[in-house]
């Protein structure tokens, strides 16, 4: 599925397409380069399940944790790991086997401890203010 999202204020539509699509999919890994907007899609898809808590990147804690209507959801950024150990440092089984929901920044720095499926969105930047979103399922 691709998505040409224009404009900030075209993400929460966007979100609900997303979440839609995903059907019971719960584990999302985010492609694209800095200041793509991952973190900001993150964002909506949070908001779109219920999350009223400020959503902010983990760059520097690796996971955040999220409520919403009786769900937890979980927010990594692996930009700043160095080595895969870092990531079994943190227990990242724990979080992606625990059947929550998880949205995974910078997946290819742990490429090799993703499951076996999930929601993959490559947000590509088309401009200052649009993207295209390709997502798949894997």
């Amino acid at each position: 599925m691709k998505l040409t999202v224009n404009g900030i204020e075209a993400l929460d539509e966007a979100a609900e397409k997303i979440l839609n699509y995903a059907e019971d999919e719960s584990f999302f890994i985010f492609e694209g380069d800095m200041g793509a907007g991952k973190t900001t899609l993150v964002k909506a898809l949070a908001k779109a399940m219920g999350v009223e808590e400020v959503v902010s990147s983990p760059t520097f804690s690796i996971v955040n944790e999220y409520h919403a209507n009786g769900h937890i959801i979980y927010h990594f950024d692996f930009y700043r790991i160095k080595n895969l150990q870092e990531a079994y440092d943190i227990g990242y089984e724990e979080y992606f086997y625990s059947g929550n929901t998880c949205f995974i920044e910078w997946p290819e720095k742990i490429e090799g401890l993703l499951p076996e499926h999930y929601l993959k969105i490559r947000i590509e930047t088309l401009n200052e203010n649009d993207r295209l979103l390709s997502i798949s399922k894997i």
